[in-house]
Protein backbone atom coordinates (compact mmCIF):
# COMPACT_ATOMS: atom_id res chain seq x y z
CA UNK A 1 0.00 0.00 0.00
CA UNK A 2 1.46 3.38 -1.00
CA UNK A 3 1.92 5.56 1.94
CA UNK A 4 0.21 9.27 1.23
CA UNK A 5 1.72 12.16 0.72
CA UNK A 6 1.34 15.26 3.31
CA UNK A 7 -1.71 16.19 1.79
CA UNK A 8 -3.44 13.31 1.83
CA UNK A 9 -3.31 11.98 -1.55
CA UNK A 10 -0.99 8.30 -2.83
CA UNK A 11 -0.14 10.45 -6.01
CA UNK A 12 3.25 12.21 -6.34
CA UNK A 13 3.23 16.20 -5.41
CA UNK A 14 3.88 18.50 -8.19
CA UNK A 15 6.50 20.80 -7.17
CA UNK A 16 3.90 24.13 -8.13
CA UNK A 17 1.88 22.42 -5.86
CA UNK A 18 4.44 22.14 -3.14
CA UNK A 19 5.63 25.48 -3.89
CA UNK A 20 3.86 27.52 -1.57
CA UNK A 21 4.26 25.06 1.85
CA UNK A 22 8.18 25.67 0.51
CA UNK A 23 7.46 29.25 0.97
CA UNK A 24 6.16 29.07 4.35
CA UNK A 25 9.34 26.67 5.88
CA UNK A 26 11.14 29.59 4.52
CA UNK A 27 9.59 31.97 6.17
CA UNK A 28 9.71 29.61 9.48
CA UNK A 29 13.62 29.33 9.69
CA UNK A 30 14.17 32.74 8.27
CA UNK A 31 16.65 31.11 5.48
CA UNK A 32 16.77 28.83 2.41
CA UNK A 33 16.21 25.14 3.96
CA UNK A 34 18.32 22.13 2.53
CA UNK A 35 17.62 19.42 0.58
CA UNK A 36 17.10 17.03 2.84
CA UNK A 37 15.21 19.00 5.33
CA UNK A 38 12.52 19.16 1.97
CA UNK A 39 12.86 15.77 1.27
CA UNK A 40 12.02 14.95 4.93
CA UNK A 41 9.23 17.64 5.75
CA UNK A 42 7.43 16.66 2.25
CA UNK A 43 8.23 12.97 1.55
CA UNK A 44 9.83 13.59 -1.85
CA UNK A 45 12.81 12.66 -3.31
CA UNK A 46 16.07 14.29 -4.23
CA UNK A 47 15.57 15.06 -7.57
CA UNK A 48 12.07 17.00 -6.94
CA UNK A 49 13.71 18.56 -3.30
CA UNK A 50 16.16 20.04 -5.83
CA UNK A 51 14.00 21.41 -8.10
CA UNK A 52 11.92 22.75 -5.06
CA UNK A 53 15.15 24.32 -3.94
CA UNK A 54 16.34 26.02 -6.85
CA UNK A 55 13.28 27.25 -7.06
CA UNK A 56 13.17 29.29 -3.62
CA UNK A 57 16.32 30.35 -4.31
CA UNK A 58 15.62 31.67 -7.92
CA UNK A 59 12.76 33.88 -5.73
CA UNK A 60 14.44 35.02 -3.27
CA UNK A 61 17.42 36.33 -5.82
CA UNK A 62 14.88 38.08 -7.55
CA UNK A 63 13.80 39.97 -4.55
CA UNK A 64 16.90 40.70 -3.09
CA UNK A 65 17.54 42.32 -6.75
CA UNK A 66 14.24 44.34 -6.26
CA UNK A 67 14.87 45.52 -2.95
CA UNK A 68 18.67 46.56 -3.90
CA UNK A 69 16.51 48.73 -6.98
CA UNK A 70 14.22 49.96 -4.93
CA UNK A 71 16.91 51.17 -2.25
CA UNK A 72 18.82 52.87 -4.64
CA UNK A 73 15.59 54.85 -6.41
CA UNK A 74 14.80 56.22 -2.95
CA UNK A 75 18.29 57.20 -2.53
CA UNK A 76 18.60 59.44 -5.73
CA UNK A 77 14.91 60.87 -5.85
CA UNK A 78 15.82 62.45 -2.11
CA UNK A 79 18.82 63.90 -3.45
CA UNK A 80 16.81 65.09 -6.73
CA UNK A 81 14.35 66.38 -4.18
CA UNK A 82 16.90 68.96 -2.48
CA UNK A 83 16.15 73.02 -3.29
CA UNK A 84 18.29 75.16 -5.33
CA UNK A 85 19.76 77.43 -2.98
CA UNK A 86 21.47 79.88 -5.23
CA UNK A 87 19.52 79.61 -8.88
CA UNK A 88 21.87 81.55 -11.71
CA UNK A 89 19.75 83.47 -14.27
CA UNK A 90 21.30 82.73 -17.44
CA UNK A 91 19.40 86.16 -18.76
CA UNK A 92 21.99 89.17 -19.21
CA UNK A 93 20.57 92.44 -17.77
CA UNK A 94 19.28 94.98 -20.37
CA UNK A 95 21.05 98.18 -20.58
CA UNK A 96 18.07 100.81 -19.65
CA UNK A 97 20.23 104.12 -20.49
CA UNK A 98 18.20 105.62 -23.82
CA UNK A 99 14.54 104.65 -23.42
CA UNK A 100 13.59 107.07 -26.54
CA UNK A 101 14.28 105.17 -30.04
CA UNK A 102 14.91 108.72 -31.56
CA UNK A 103 17.41 109.98 -29.16
CA UNK A 104 21.23 109.56 -30.80
CA UNK A 105 22.73 107.70 -28.19
CA UNK A 106 25.51 108.99 -26.13
CA UNK A 107 28.73 108.73 -27.24
CA UNK A 108 30.43 109.68 -24.01
CA UNK A 109 28.76 106.37 -22.89
CA UNK A 110 30.35 103.03 -23.79
CA UNK A 111 28.75 101.32 -26.19
CA UNK A 112 27.07 97.87 -24.95
CA UNK A 113 28.16 95.07 -25.82
CA UNK A 114 26.22 92.80 -28.09
CA UNK A 115 27.87 89.84 -27.63
CA UNK A 116 25.55 87.42 -26.18
CA UNK A 117 26.45 86.39 -22.72
CA UNK A 118 26.99 83.02 -22.17
CA UNK A 119 25.00 81.39 -19.20
CA UNK A 120 27.52 79.99 -15.84
CA UNK A 121 28.42 77.08 -16.27
CA UNK A 122 26.56 74.77 -13.53
CA UNK A 123 28.40 73.20 -11.08
CA UNK A 124 30.14 69.66 -12.74
CA UNK A 125 30.84 68.32 -9.15
CA UNK A 126 27.12 66.68 -8.32
CA UNK A 127 26.63 65.09 -5.22
CA UNK A 128 27.13 61.45 -5.54
CA UNK A 129 24.42 58.82 -3.91
CA UNK A 130 25.70 56.66 -1.03
CA UNK A 131 26.74 53.07 -1.99
CA UNK A 132 23.48 51.25 -1.22
CA UNK A 133 24.71 47.72 0.28
CA UNK A 134 23.64 44.66 -0.66
CA UNK A 135 21.18 42.89 1.71
CA UNK A 136 22.98 39.53 0.94
CA UNK A 137 26.48 41.20 2.59
CA UNK A 138 25.88 39.16 6.09
CA UNK A 139 29.10 39.98 7.99
CA UNK A 140 28.48 37.14 10.94
CA UNK A 141 30.41 36.25 13.83
CA UNK A 142 32.01 33.28 14.40
CA UNK A 143 30.00 30.19 15.88
CA UNK A 144 30.35 30.48 20.08
CA UNK A 145 32.10 27.37 21.09
CA UNK A 146 28.87 25.38 22.71
CA UNK A 147 28.47 24.33 26.17
CA UNK A 148 29.90 21.20 27.16
CA UNK A 149 27.38 18.63 28.62
CA UNK A 150 29.71 15.64 29.84
CA UNK A 151 28.41 16.62 34.03
CA UNK A 152 24.91 15.44 32.68
CA UNK A 153 26.44 11.93 32.87
CA UNK A 154 27.30 12.50 36.34
CA UNK A 155 24.71 14.32 37.46
CA UNK A 156 22.45 11.11 36.38
CA UNK A 157 24.17 8.01 37.28
CA UNK A 158 23.00 8.53 40.83
CA UNK A 159 19.50 9.82 39.85
CA UNK A 160 18.98 6.44 37.63
CA UNK A 161 20.08 4.53 40.28
CA UNK A 162 17.19 6.23 42.66
CA UNK A 163 14.79 5.79 40.25
CA UNK A 164 15.20 2.97 39.03
CA UNK A 165 15.13 1.53 42.24
CA UNK A 166 12.33 3.33 43.26
CA UNK A 167 9.68 2.56 40.51
CA UNK A 168 11.01 -1.47 40.46
CA UNK A 169 10.24 -1.57 44.20
CA UNK A 170 7.08 0.36 43.58
CA UNK A 171 6.41 -2.19 41.17
CA UNK A 172 6.86 -5.22 43.58
CA UNK A 173 4.37 -3.60 45.91
CA UNK A 174 1.79 -3.55 43.36
CA UNK A 175 1.55 -6.70 41.87
CA UNK A 176 4.45 -6.59 38.88
CA UNK A 177 6.67 -9.19 39.36
CA UNK A 178 8.66 -12.37 37.30
CA UNK A 179 6.51 -13.83 34.17
CA UNK A 180 7.14 -16.21 31.38
CA UNK A 181 6.47 -14.54 28.60
CA UNK A 182 6.73 -17.61 26.02
CA UNK A 183 5.46 -20.68 28.23
CA UNK A 184 5.78 -23.66 25.66
CA UNK A 185 8.50 -22.13 23.42
CA UNK A 186 10.88 -21.36 25.95
CA UNK A 187 9.96 -21.90 29.52
CA UNK A 188 12.61 -20.69 31.23
CA UNK A 189 12.95 -17.31 29.92
CA UNK A 190 11.56 -15.15 32.70
CA UNK A 191 11.09 -11.66 32.47
CA UNK A 192 10.29 -8.88 35.96
CA UNK A 193 7.67 -6.69 34.66
CA UNK A 194 8.73 -4.06 37.37
CA UNK A 195 11.23 -2.70 35.19
CA UNK A 196 8.60 -1.23 32.58
CA UNK A 197 7.85 1.31 34.72
CA UNK A 198 11.23 3.31 35.15
CA UNK A 199 11.93 2.21 31.44
CA UNK A 200 8.15 4.01 30.06
CA UNK A 201 7.60 6.74 32.23
CA UNK A 202 11.20 7.88 32.84
CA UNK A 203 12.25 7.57 29.00
CA UNK A 204 9.17 9.10 27.69
CA UNK A 205 9.31 12.10 30.10
CA UNK A 206 13.16 12.59 28.91
CA UNK A 207 11.71 12.15 25.03
CA UNK A 208 8.72 14.56 25.29
CA UNK A 209 11.35 17.20 27.13
CA UNK A 210 13.57 17.03 24.59
CA UNK A 211 10.85 17.63 21.92
CA UNK A 212 9.89 20.31 23.77
CA UNK A 213 13.15 22.06 24.07
CA UNK A 214 14.32 21.41 20.43
CA UNK A 215 11.83 24.01 18.62
CA UNK A 216 12.01 22.18 15.61
CA UNK A 217 8.44 20.59 16.04
CA UNK A 218 4.91 22.00 14.79
CA UNK A 219 3.55 24.58 17.80
CA UNK A 220 1.02 21.54 18.07
CA UNK A 221 3.63 18.96 19.31
CA UNK A 222 5.74 21.37 21.29
CA UNK A 223 2.33 22.08 23.38
CA UNK A 224 1.98 18.71 24.14
CA UNK A 225 5.37 17.57 24.61
CA UNK A 226 5.66 20.56 27.25
CA UNK A 227 2.82 19.61 29.34
CA UNK A 228 3.01 15.99 29.23
CA UNK A 229 6.95 15.90 30.14
CA UNK A 230 5.79 18.29 33.22
CA UNK A 231 2.83 15.33 33.50
CA UNK A 232 5.72 12.58 33.34
CA UNK A 233 8.13 14.32 35.83
CA UNK A 234 5.46 14.86 38.70
CA UNK A 235 4.13 11.42 38.40
CA UNK A 236 7.94 10.00 38.28
CA UNK A 237 8.51 12.12 41.50
CA UNK A 238 4.84 10.70 42.78
CA UNK A 239 6.17 7.15 42.30
CA UNK A 240 8.88 7.77 44.28
CA UNK A 241 7.57 9.21 47.32
CA UNK A 242 4.76 6.81 47.19
CA UNK A 243 7.25 4.10 47.54
CA UNK A 244 9.54 5.49 50.05
CA UNK A 245 6.80 6.42 52.28
CA UNK A 246 5.40 2.37 52.35
CA UNK A 247 8.59 1.33 52.73
CA UNK A 248 9.39 3.81 56.04
CA UNK A 249 5.52 2.65 57.08
CA UNK A 250 6.71 -1.10 56.69
CA UNK A 251 3.85 -1.80 53.84
CA UNK A 252 4.66 -5.05 51.84
CA UNK A 253 1.33 -4.59 49.67
CA UNK A 254 0.37 -1.08 48.36
CA UNK A 255 -3.04 0.30 48.50
CA UNK A 256 -5.53 -0.71 45.98
CA UNK A 257 -5.93 2.75 44.48
CA UNK A 258 -2.22 3.03 44.40
CA UNK A 259 -2.06 -0.62 42.56
CA UNK A 260 -4.74 1.18 40.32
CA UNK A 261 -2.71 3.96 39.56
CA UNK A 262 0.54 2.50 38.77
CA UNK A 263 -1.05 -1.00 36.45
CA UNK A 264 -2.61 1.98 34.25
CA UNK A 265 0.81 3.82 33.61
CA UNK A 266 1.80 1.86 30.55
CA UNK A 267 -1.04 2.49 28.76
CA UNK A 268 -0.65 5.59 29.28
CA UNK A 269 2.75 6.03 28.48
CA UNK A 270 1.85 3.86 24.91
CA UNK A 271 -1.00 6.43 24.38
CA UNK A 272 1.12 9.58 25.06
CA UNK A 273 3.96 8.43 22.86
CA UNK A 274 1.93 6.97 20.05
CA UNK A 275 0.42 10.81 20.32
CA UNK A 276 3.51 12.58 20.17
CA UNK A 277 5.21 10.50 17.21
CA UNK A 278 2.49 11.13 15.61
CA UNK A 279 2.00 15.09 16.13
CA UNK A 280 5.91 15.61 15.50
CA UNK A 281 5.60 14.05 11.98
CA UNK A 282 2.29 16.55 11.62
CA UNK A 283 2.70 20.09 9.65
CA UNK A 284 -0.92 20.63 9.04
Amino acid sequence: MTAPTINGSTYPQPVDDLLPKARKLTQELEALPSRNRLMREFRIGPDKAKALLQLLADERARQEQTDTLHTAMVVRGSLADRPILFPTDPTPAANTTNTDPGTPPDESQPAPDTTPTQPAPADERKEQPAPVESPDTNITDPPARPAVVWPVILLALPAFVAIWSGWVGLGGLTGFGVVHPLPGIWDSLSLDTAITLPIGVETYGAYALYVWLSGRVPPRARTFAKWSALGSLAIGALGQVAYHLLVAAGVTVAPWWITTLVSCLPVAVLGMGAALAHLVRTHD
